[in-house]
């Protein structure tokens, strides 16, 4: 398919992935670093990997298809030798999982080499293609990482310096970008001005690191310094740290993914200040209050949903259990490329412990219902385990718009809660009772903080977002239209949404 075609906004672009970058010196192993720090991203993408290290303006790069931990060895990390790197893990939706596809993007022009690695998805990526390609450019992939790579490149040429190629590129580019460019000499962090996607900067000894979260700086043995803020450019160099703060919104409009404190980032992290683990807590905390249940126990769905299973036990005094057990050597349902795939994890990934469950009334708190693939196979597994009754609980909002920024969300065709009522998602997934985290009280749960963006529950996108992606046609996922059972008892506590749907 051609990215230039108007088919191009209807495939599979919306990515999650994980960057990480190291200015270092002699002693210190690039190739190493990076290797950790990826292992501790790896929950952000895990269909592909790489490594680009600069030896003195020289770049030596591996990255291919698979976990991190399949791709890299000690003979592959001996062969990276260098002062300075950049790494990436990414996951992809069907048609973009193909090694071409995997970063860093690692690039030789006139002004030698330039490597870059990019979290987030450009909402102007379609006009920014095609004129490049009006010029002359030839696209060797189907990301838009590829035409940041082009834009600072060109742009290089004509400035001073590759920060100020890159201050030249993010003028002309929109949507979300964490973003890291490896040059002959300097290591250079971006980020966009809303913030969407989190990136962060830490020491290790001399050495300067980057990261998209701070589970990162901890695994190389780095210490956090500071967040990158929005529509920042940080430059490291021989001479040190200098900031370029022209992009900066001169009023802030941090707009953070809400999505990241749900669901995406590690429970150990820290994003823009917040706690993740405590602000997952806190939202099992206010969905005891908001929906609260007789029961015998509480448990959460692994990883995401065990922290506000938590606060929800906490808040309400139900006793907490381990009730479902994690395969971790299976990859997360949500980021499979495909429906079929998705719900073939669900079965391998989980597995009920019926000690706890046999003859309990049993509240299981999930992070978020999307396509509705897995929480109707989790009430029938618990059920088969012996549970007596079912009362799901949702750490999220329901999703009801597409997300452009970078998060597999693409068309509401795909969205359950679109078609379908609380009461009728409730039906569906078999539960006794259903309860959606309110959207009024994502700010409660993040202690108070309104930077965040929360899009795909509002439809309130903090840019603009252009008709053809807007457009996208529906991609074959569910069937949200098969039919509700004939005769399902709803439990009298079933919990009624606030104009959710």
């Amino acid at each position: 398919m051609s990215i230039g075609s108007q088919e191009f906004f209807s495939e599979e672009l919306h990515e999650e992935c994980g960057v990480f970058g190291i200015y270092g010196s002699d002693s210190i192993a690039p190739a190493y670093a990076c290797y950790n720090g990826l292992l501790a991203l790896q929950h952000r993408g895990q269909e592909s990997c790489g490594i680009a290290v600069n030896d003195r303006g020289v770049v030596s790069s591996c990255k291919n298809m698979g976990l991190v931990s399949e791709v890299f060895n000690n003979e592959v990390l001996d062969s990276l030798d260098g002062q300075m790197a950049i790494a990436h893990v990414r996951y992809s939706t069907a048609g973009g999982s193909v090694r071409e596809n995997s970063q860093p993007l690692v690039m030789r022009y006139v002004k030698g080499t330039l490597a870059i690695a990019h979290n987030g998805n450009l909402t102007n990526a379609y006009d920014v293609r095609r004129e490049l390609e009006r010029r002359g450019a030839i696209f060797q992939t189907t990301i838009d990482s590829e035409a940041i790579a082009y834009l600072v490149a060109r742009e290089r040429v004509k400035a001073d310096s590759v920060e100020a190629a890159v201050e030249r590129t993010m003028a002309q580019i929109e949507g979300a970008y964490s973003l890291l460019v490896m040059s002959p000499q300097k290591l250079i962090a971006a980020r966009d001005p809303h913030g969407f996607r989190p990136l962060c900067m830490g020491r290790l000894g001399e050495s300067v690191v980057f990261a998209s979260e701070t589970c990162a700086l901890a695994a190389c043995g780095a210490e956090f310094v500071r967040d990158v803020e929005p529509g920042e450019i940080v430059v490291v160099d021989e001479d040190g740290i200098h900031s370029i703060r022209t992009c900066c919104p001169k009023k802030p409009q941090k707009s953070l993914c809400v999505f990241e404190y749900i669901y995406f980032a590690r429970t150990d992290s820290v994003i823009d200040g917040i706690s993740v683990y405590k602000s997952r807590k806190e939202a099992g905390r206010i969905l005891a209050r908001e929906f609260p249940v007789e029961a015998d126990i509480v448990i959460g769905v692994p990883e995401s949903g065990i922290d506000a299973a938590i606060g929800y036990s906490e808040e309400s005094g139900i006793p907490y259990e381990k009730g479902i057990v994690k395969n971790g050597y299976i990859g997360r349902t949500f980021i499979k490329p495909t429906q079929k795939e998705r719900a073939k994890s669900v079965r391998l990934k989980l597995n009920p412990l019926g000690s706890v469950l046999k003859g309990k009334r049993v509240v299981v708190i999930d992070d978020s219902i999307v396509r509705g693939t897995t929480c109707d196979r989790i009430v029938k597994m618990l059920r088969n385990a012996g549970a007596k009754e079912v009362h799901l609980r949702i750490s999220s909002p329901p999703f009801i718009w597409p997300c452009f920024y970078g998060t597999d969300i693409p068309s509401r065709d795909e969205l359950i809660a679109v078609k379908h009522t609380v009461d009728e998602i409730c039906e569906l997934t078999g539960a006794d009772s259903l309860g959606f985290f309110p959207p009024d009280k994502l700010s409660e749960m993040l202690g108070g903080s309104q930077g965040f963006c929360d899009a795909c529950f509002s439809g309130k996108y903090p840019t603009k977002i252009p008709e053809k992606m807007l457009a996208g046609k529906e991609r074959g996922g569910v069937n949200f239209d098969k039919k509700l059972p004939e005769k399902k008892k709803q439990h009298p506590s079933a919990c009624l949404g606030k104009d959710e749907t």
